[in-house]
């Protein structure tokens, strides 16, 4: 009985580990918004780390987090660092790229609860009295994150925080 329980705990997981095997490389997660205002209304809260706590959705998440400001004032070469709960984690967000008022590229590294290092993208695409706002995450998929996708997704992981975050943004722009 004993060796039937070890050979289907072995078999299980070795189709785990061949499940995690065949998932992709890279992560993609994308989430849209359309705000009522103009990309210049809301290119400074995604351009300027310190409006990040109007509508980011970790900012909340951690009341006594630890945050450092530091290099340019916004856009790129601003800094971000955090260090907080398990919640939140600890990580580094730095801007690398812009298109004023179109567009920010961040590159974002996590150092807890794991190591991973992923680039962020805000593009806004105006139309008329209105903006959508587009926030892109993509990243490798470690072979922790690819055992971890065998029975979530990032897109499902990642996901409903893009969106409560622009609903927030959207709030705090249409005001």
């Amino acid at each position: 009985m004993l060796k039937k329980l070890a050979i289907a705990v072995i078999v299980i997981l070795a189709v785990i580990l061949g499940m995690a095997a065949m998932q992709p490389d890279t992560f993609t997660v994308t989430r849209s918004i359309t705000i009522q205002a103009p990309p210049e209304k809301i290119i400074p809260l995604v351009n300027d780390f310190r409006n990040w706590q109007s509508w980011s959705p970790w900012e909340k998440l951690d009341p006594a987090m630890q945050r450092t400001f530091s290099g340019a004032a916004s856009g790129t070469g601003a800094v971000y660092a955090w260090k907080g709960n398990s919640d939140v984690g600890e990580g580094r967000m730095e801007i690398t790229g812009q298109e004023l008022p179109f567009k920010v590229t961040i590159k974002l590294d996590f150092v807890e609860p794991l190591p991973s290092s992923n680039v962020t993208e805000f593009a806004l695409v105006p139309r008329g009295t209105l903006t959508t706002v587009n926030w892109t995450m993509t990243g490798p998929m470690l072979f922790v994150t690819k055992i971890m996708s065998v029975f979530t997704s990032m897109d499902k992981m990642i996901g409903r925080d893009f969106e409560k975050g622009l609903a927030q943004m959207k709030t705090v722009a249409e005001k």
